[in-house]
C-alpha cells in the first residue's frame, strides 16, 4: 500500500474544510501577509496572481487596495471560503477577483500576464527551479515577482525549524532559476520570523526587465 505524500491535495482539502468549520469567522479576519504588504507598497495597482491563495486574505487586501486579482488554489473549501468573504464585503471587491481551482503543481499562468504573481508558502511537489520559472512565466516586463517559503532548516544554526521535511522555496534556488539578465532583485535574503521559535522565512522579491 503506497502511502499518501504529505501535503497533497487531499491533504489541504481536509485540512481547510476542518479548520474553516472550526475557526472560519476568525479566519476571515486574519491580516494579510506582512511580506506582501510591504513589496506592494507603492505599487500601481494592476493585475496580480495570488498562486496559492488558500482562504484568500492576501486576495482580499488586493482586491480592497485596486487589484484585479486570479486567486487560484487546489482547495475547493478553501475557495469557496474566499469567495464567500469576498461577496460580503460587496461587489466592488468580489468583482475584482477570479476564483480558480487549479494544482500548482502544474498549473501556468497566461505568460506575461500579471504585472504582480506572489506564491507565499506553497508546498512544491517537484522541481523547485520548474515551479519558479512557471511562475516567473506569468510576470509581465515591469512588474513583480515575490516568492516567500518557510525553510526546513535554520541557516544560521543548522537546528531543524517548525518546517522541517517541507519542500518551498529557497532564496539560492529561487535566484539560480531566474536570469539575472532579465530580473532585478529588491530582496532575496533569509528573514527571521519575528516571533521567537516559529522559523524562518526565505523572501526573494524580483522586478522583471523590460
Amino acid at each position: 500500500m503506497t502511502a499518501r505524500p504529505a501535503f497533497d491535495r487531499e491533504f489541504w482539502e481536509e485540512r481547510w474544510s476542518q479548520v474553516l468549520s472550526d475557526h472560519g469567522e476568525q479566519i476571515a479576519q486574519r491580516p494579510p501577509n506582512t511580506h506582501l504588504t510591504g513589496a506592494v507598497e507603492g505599487l500601481r495597482p494592476g493585475r496580480a496572481l495570488d498562486a496559492g491563495c488558500g482562504h484568500g486574505s492576501d486576495t482580499l487586501w488586493l482586491a480592497g487596495r485596486g487589484w484585479r486579482v486570479t486567486a487560484v488554489d487546489f482547495s475547493a473549501a478553501a475557495l469557496a471560503h474566499g469567495r464567500s468573504t469576498a461577496e460580503s464585503l460587496g461587489a466592488d471587491i468580489a468583482e475584482r477577483i477570479d476564483w480558480v481551482e487549479g494544482d500548482l503543481a502544474t498549473w501556468a499562468p497566461q505568460p506575461g500576464r500579471f504585472d504582480l504573481v506572489t506564491c507565499l508558502y506553497v508546498h512544491i511537489a517537484g522541481s523547485v527551479e520548474e515551479m519558479v520559472r512557471r511562475m516567473a512565466a506569468g510576470v509581465a516586463p515591469g512588474g513583480t515577482l515575490l516568492l516567500v517559503g518557510h525553510r526546513p532548516v535554520d541557516p544560521a544554526t543548522g537546528a531543524p525549524t517548525p518546517a522541517a521535511g517541507q519542500v518551498q522555496v529557497d532564496v539560492d534556488t529561487t535566484v539560480a532559476a531566474l536570469d539575472p539578465h532579465g530580473w532585478e532583485f529588491a530582496v532575496a535574503e533569509n528573514r527571521r520570523r519575528v516571533q521567537s521559535g516559529s522559523g524562518v522565512d526565505a523572501v526573494i522579491c524580483a522586478r522583471r526587465l523590460a
